[in-house]
């Protein structure tokens, strides 16, 4: 095996400010690293316990924002409300053949796919397929 795990995702944001607001704000991530990098800041926030960061980077303008990011939650309709109570649009959640879902996108356009996390959908593979275009 050459490659043993995925440790950090890229996304790109204008203002790492207002991203930490969403990330750990709204969406309740834990901030795993915040260091002066000669760009502006290493930041990384993640769901808590979990392995994989997101780097909210600013130093790339040019860098389309990411689409189609799978991530999983526990509660599809309370993070739909909690998206909804602080104004970002999102779609769902759904029914789908794999599973229920939930799109959105971050303040800078990053589009996430939310899959439901159960017992079912671990075990069989669901939750898993790819999203809508409002994510990509």
């Amino acid at each position: 095996m050459y490659i043993s795990a995925v440790t950090t995702v890229t996304l790109p944001v204008r203002d790492q400010e207002r991203a930490l607001a969403f990330y750990a704000g709204v969406l309740d991530l834990e901030v795993r690293t915040d260091n002066p990098f000669p760009m502006g800041r290493w930041l990384t926030v993640a769901p808590k316990g979990e392995g994989t960061a997101l780097l909210l980077a600013s130093w790339f303008p040019d860098m389309a924002p990411v689409g189609g990011l799978v991530v999983a939650a526990p509660d599809l309709d309370a993070l739909a409300a909690r998206l909804r109570e602080h104004d970002v649009a999102c779609e769902g959640p759904t029914d789908e053949p794999w599973g229920r879902q939930l799109l959105f996108r971050d303040p800078d356009g990053n589009g996430f796919v939310v899959s439901a996390r159960a017992s079912t959908a671990a075990s069989t593979g669901a939750g898993t397929g790819a999203g809508t275009a409002a994510a990509r």
